[in-house]
């Protein structure tokens, strides 16, 4: 693995967990009429830390597209859900809370899963496969699952919601950075032009829209450690599994390499999933029930 790709990763880590602790803040006290609608975004471009999140946001996407265009999605994405570990420290900032032995383990256990995914399955690339059915099927499983994550949580009248909301966009998100890099593959090879007469661009701004307000809904209507953890650990998943289905990523396939790989990626989940119920998180506004009261039987 090269610096600069540990860099640029790390680096878009950073703008993206303190981008999703701000645009949280601001979420949490808009217009619960404005749930899974467009018209939450126009809201929330009126509030300045809004803005800034964003801003933070888009400077993490586009570090993270520089990433993906120099090293391959297996091993940009488990260095990208180290954002939750900047999250963390900003919220920590905020409510000086300490770590603890919760926090300590929790760092410990995200870190080792993505070192030890990185080390086990040394992420290399290969041929890309141009099959475009199996483009379509794993693109339209994962994009699926999230309509079918995102039906429920409207519909649904548990607690869960947020959560759903936020694997659902975390998926998207996943398969977004997979189209991000070949959309860069296409500027590379033909320029402007080649790239601007392929869809994967276009495919790229709609499924950030949509991830977008997936995602300000789920932190509209819940506190951060009930969405930030299912967003973090759903879209390195779905990248992994778009890179490796059809980029040509490739990763070791013994059967030490697998068990370890394994162990990574559950350690990772479980890393993220500690964090993101730690203490110093913020808890926003408990609002589910008022929400399920604006929605239909």
């Amino acid at each position: 693995m090269s610096v600069l790709i540990l860099v640029l990763a790390v680096s878009a880590a950073c703008c993206l967990g303190f981008g999703f602790v701000l645009q949280q803040d601001a979420a949490r006290r808009a217009p619960l009429g404005d749930f899974l609608s467009p018209r939450l975004l126009l809201d929330l471009m009126r509030v300045p830390s809004w803005l800034g999140g964003i801003g933070l946001m888009v400077a993490g996407m586009a570090l993270g597209a520089i990433a993906l265009g120099q090293g391959e999605i297996s091993l940009v994405e488990p260095l990208l859900a180290t954002n939750l570990l900047f999250a963390m420290a900003l919220s920590r900032h905020r409510t000086r809370q300490p770590l603890g032995r919760q926090g300590w383990s929790g760092l410990a256990l995200l870190a080792g899963g993505v070192t030890a995914f990185i080390v086990a399955g040394q992420p290399r690339g290969g041929t890309a496969h141009v099959d475009p059915l199996r483009h379509w099927l794993i693109i339209g499983a994962m994009t699926g699952l999230a309509l079918l994550l995102t039906a429920y949580a409207k519909r649904s009248r548990l607690s869960a919601g947020p959560a759903l909301l936020a694997t659902a966009a975390g998926l998207l998100y996943g398969v977004q950075d997979a189209l991000t890099r070949i959309s860069g593959q296409r500027f590379g090879e033909g320029g402007l032009l080649h790239l601007l007469t392929g869809w994967q661009p276009y495919a790229v701004a709609v499924l950030g829209v949509t991830g977008l307000v997936l995602v300000q809904s789920a932190f509209e209507t819940a506190s951060l450690r009930m969405s930030l953890p299912a967003l973090t650990a759903a879209q390195p998943l779905a990248g992994i599994l778009c890179g490796v289905g059809f980029l040509g990523d490739r990763l070791r396939t013994d059967a030490g390499a697998l068990a370890w790989e394994a162990a990574g990626l559950a350690a990772i989940v479980a890393g993220i999933v500690v964090l993101g119920l730690h203490p110093c998180m913020p808890q926003g506004v408990a609002r589910a029930e008022r929400v399920r009261d604006l929605q239909p039987s």
